[in-house]
């Protein structure tokens, strides 16, 4: 059978429609999931095409998932957190959404006062226990969408929940028509989908839900979660760990539209962004995110890094003001008390610090050479030079101009005098067997010590 692809434009055979296959026993992937041994990475040498969207977006789960991480953020922390999300969205709202628990007081405060603001993005979605109890406590709070929890692996249908595949199937079926009957937009979680047997259980329950949603007129999103990090990205990577496979495969084999798609990752095996990156290229919208990349484990998958990724493979930031990243970050360090380790690429203190000699002399020439783009224009971030036994006459230098911020014309140069004598003192500190880096008070005051009328003046010329 062929039929015509609207999409393409061409002729294609007619899409296959796999049903649920009820296994007696659990799918574990054994081959590949081995538990005493690091998982391994099968292929099967199938390649599918990329199908960007039109349109991609970012959601947040920073006070869902991120906070399972964390203290708990106070109302205020949720509403200053939410007001900076918006500013790095843009005018476009970039990120859209911000999915909120709601089973406490202050989870419901937050969520409210966040409501209050009158912000079109991000949009506040809710994350609940799969009961008419809560989908009428997230009518009652004139929230539109929720996230429901549809565990899809046999780990978890098996082994979590004593169910066989088709008992889980009508339950989750179930839940989704009561969010529906509550005038509830379910979001359907796929926890674990990158260890579920993906045509025996995972395409036929998306399937099923496409038809609810076509029967009812309400969308149903679907939200791939990679809940261990096992998802890869190797062209001809096997199922159920290739990340193309998994959206490709919603899209054909389960007509999930791109829009009702959305990708949550986690960062187990250090591979959280490009898994992410890789679902917007092969046909999923939205990726959802966290703040400073936090949550369970070794967390999510960061916001900030997925603003600049979508810049990256648009070439447009779209409105996005990436300063708020340098903002977000600041606020967790100084009014949460989170710290961000020192070289975490955008927020950390050292992300575009150098040490090395040879680095600032390049620096001094052209800050282009090793900067990753112009940070200041961008972040609000100027290139930092760290100033050890190192940093030679050039880092010294560079960190004058840098820290009185000197306009072009006034900068000074290796060969200044004062800097020569402040490498004196340097190398005195590390010959008697200093080992820290020196801060930037200490290298101020030796510049009013060597000179405090040069110290003065470059006061002036920085303000």
């Amino acid at each position: 059978m062929i039929e015509f692809n609207k999409n393409k434009n061409v002729l294609q055979e007619k899409t296959y429609e796999y049903e649920l296959q009820d296994v007696a026993e659990p799918q574990l992937f054994r081959d590949m999931f081995e538990y005493t041994s690091v998982p391994k990475v099968i292929f099967n040498f199938r390649n599918v095409p990329m199908n960007p969207p039109s349109e991609i977006w970012i959601t947040d789960t920073t006070f869902r998932d991120g906070q399972q991480s964390t203290s708990p953020f106070t109302v205020k922390q949720i509403v200053d957190l939410f007001k900076l999300m918006a500013k790095l969205g843009g005018p476009k709202g970039l990120v859209r959404q911000s999915e909120f628990f709601l089973y406490s007081e202050k989870d419901r405060k937050a969520a409210e006062a966040c409501m209050s603001l009158g912000l079109p993005f991000p949009e506040v979605t809710s994350w609940i226990r799969a009961n008419k109890k809560d989908f009428d406590l997230v009518k009652s709070m004139n929230i539109k969408e929720t996230g429901v929890l549809v565990s899809c692996s046999d780990y978890h249908i098996f082994k979590k929940m004593n169910l066989t595949r088709s008992q889980a199937l009508d339950k989750y079926l179930g839940i989704v028509k009561d969010a529906l009957a509550a005038g509830v937009k379910p979001r359907c979680h796929f926890e674990d989908i990158t260890r579920a047997d993906f045509y025996g259980f995972v395409v036929p329950f998306a399937s099923e839900l496409m038809r609810l949603s076509k029967e009812s007129g309400i969308p149903i999103k679907i939200r791939a979660c990679d809940t261990m990090g096992f998802g890869v990205t190797y062209p001809g990577s096997a199922l159920p760990r290739s990340v193309q496979g998994i959206i490709y495969g919603l899209n054909y084999y389960s007509g999930v539209p791109s829009e009702l798609l959305e990708w949550h990752g986690h960062n187990d095996f250090y591979k959280v962004v490009t898994n992410a990156t890789t679902a917007w290229l092969y046909g999923c919208a939205a990726i959802n995110c966290s703040l400073l990349g936090i949550g369970e484990r070794t967390g999510n998958c960061p916001l900030e890094a997925m603003a600049i990724e979508y810049a990256s493979i648009r070439g447009t930031d779209d409105g996005m003001d990436f300063t708020a990243i340098t903002e977000i970050g600041e606020y967790f360090e100084k009014e949460i008390g989170y710290v961000i380790p020192p070289r975490t690429p955008f927020v950390g203190r050292s992300f575009n610090s150098t040490r090395a000699g040879i680095h600032a002399d390049g620096m001094l020439k052209d800050e282009e050479i090793y900067n990753i783009f112009d940070t200041k224009k961008i972040l609000n971030r100027p290139m930092h030079v760290s100033i050890n036994n190192a940093s030679g006459l050039a880092g010294i230098a560079y960190w004058i101009n840098e820290y009185y911020d000197l306009p072009e014309e006034h900068k000074i140069s290796k060969t200044e005098p004062v800097v020569a004598q402040i490498k004196e003192l340097i190398d005195k500190e590390y010959a008697e067997g200093r080992q820290s880096v020196f801060g930037d008070d200490e290298l101020d005051g030796m510049v009013m010590l060597l000179d405090k009328e040069l110290h003065k003046k470059l006061m002036i010329l920085g303000q």
